[in-house]
């Protein structure tokens, strides 16, 4: 059987920068810092203070009180960023085959605020007296789950737990499962709710987190004073569909995926392999998979870029790999020098801002890059955004545990 086209009709996002996904892809465009003080808990006792929030979130502006109260944070995010891409993508649930309407949506830490809160009471009034909503709201599966049912959706659906590469691996998963023949539609991307005392001391005691009080310096990807990540949370949601199923709807399609490229560096928890080896492969085989695309015709990519001195002198080796000098005549940029890392939800949104800087022929900036660092030399698009001209852009993740994502996209030629 040949393969099936697939493309983007429909978009959603929660982010640091923005509470739509246009919001966000304006503030992206124009630079904007989404790293402030954390303000979701009292975080005077810990070496990190800053974090990348959602602001101005209202779950009561979304859900009922008892949906609320029952519904965990990356849940809310989940549901409140995929009625959005619905809304856009125009899709008339009622006329569809839902029983080829499939959802994968990543987290890779799911309802942690859940476990810290029913532990620290449970050690007071006894651990038989957890909340009964404790594993429904805690499980990472949960926001896939509840976003299925929010529309009816009766395929294929799974929650793809691989750490900062999770979003990237739902929506190449989501891609490959339509191409295949398995779907029509698929609604796909991730979701992270995890700027909490355990998840940010987790974090910190690791040597992970950027520990400084000055938002300004503290996300600078492939900057010689990089020293670790900013946690993010948000959420972000894109509707696939297969070409011929959304021009017989008369669909606004906004760009076409056309390879996914996954890989394990089967080499360390936390560290990647020397000189990016595992994400090297993971672009080669995304390039490869779209019926071989040639390296020269990739303008731009969204890096996993996440201002830790180990992971951006990495992927600037993978890159320089896969690419040659063509390295040094493409752009690439780390939108998360705005938003901050949101784990599992990261991959989903940097597609999301892949896409639109495709279809606006946009390069988002890398902001806060002030400092060259010798072993990170390309174009990483400093601080302000630019028009370009080109067909191709590829989105990077690589997750702890080895995880390598990575999505080609095309422009949508109409």
């Amino acid at each position: 059987m040949s393969k099936r086209r697939v493309v983007i009709t429909g978009m959603g996002a929660l982010t640091p920068i923005g509470n739509t996904a246009t919001e966000s892809w304006d503030a992206a465009r124009a630079g904007k810092l989404g790293i402030a003080p954390i303000t979701q808990f009292d975080a005077s006792a810990q070496k990190v203070k800053i974090a990348a929030e959602v602001k101005g979130f209202e779950p009561k502006e979304h859900f009922s009180a008892p949906e609320a109260k029952h519904k965990s944070r990356f849940t809310q995010l989940a549901i409140v960023s995929a009625r959005e891409a619905i809304a856009q993508s125009g899709l008339d649930l009622d006329s569809e085959d839902l029983t080829r309407a499939g959802v994968i949506v990543s987290s890779g830490i799911g309802g942690v605020r859940e476990t810290e809160t029913q532990q620290t009471s449970c050690l007071k009034r006894g651990f038989d007296r957890c909340s009964p909503f404790y594993i429904p709201m805690g499980i990472s599966n949960m926001a896939a789950g509840e976003v299925a049912i929010e529309f009816g959706f009766k395929g294929m659906c799974t929650c793809p737990v691989t750490a900062c590469a999770g979003g990237s691996n739902a929506v190449g998963d989501a891609f490959r499962h339509i191409r295949d023949g398995y779907a029509d539609i698929m609604l796909t991307g991730g979701t992270e709710a995890a700027i909490t005392p355990l998840s940010i001391g987790g974090f910190t005691t690791m040597r992970a987190l950027h520990v400084g009080d000055d938002p300004t310096c503290a996300s600078v990807p492939f900057d010689a004073r990089r020293s670790g990540f900013v946690m993010g949370e948000g959420a972000g949601m894109l509707v696939l569909e297969e070409l011929e199923h959304a021009q017989a709807r008369g669909a606004n399609i906004i760009a076409e995926i056309v390879g996914y490229g996954v890989t394990c560096d089967a080499y360390h928890i936390t560290a990647p392999a020397p000189n990016g080896e595992g994400g090297a492969r993971a672009m080669e085989q995304a390039l490869a998979d779209a019926g071989g695309v040639a390296p020269e015709a990739v303008g731009y990519i969204n890096a996993h870029g996440t201002s830790t001195p180990l992971n951006d002198k990495g992927e600037t080796a993978a890159i320089k790999t896969v690419f040659g000098d063509h390295a040094y005549h493409m752009a690439v940029s780390s939108t998360k020098s705005m938003t901050g890392h949101m784990l599992g939800a990261a991959g989903a949104v940097e597609a999301i801002f892949t896409a639109l800087a495709l279809r606006d022929q946009f390069l988002p900036p890398t902001i806060g890059y002030v400092e060259a660092d010798p072993e990170c030399d390309l174009d990483y698009v400093p601080n302000e955004g630019r028009a370009a001209d080109f067909e191709y852009a590829l989105s990077n993740s690589l997750g702890f545990g080895g995880h390598n994502a990575c999505v080609l996209l095309k422009k949508w030629a109409g």
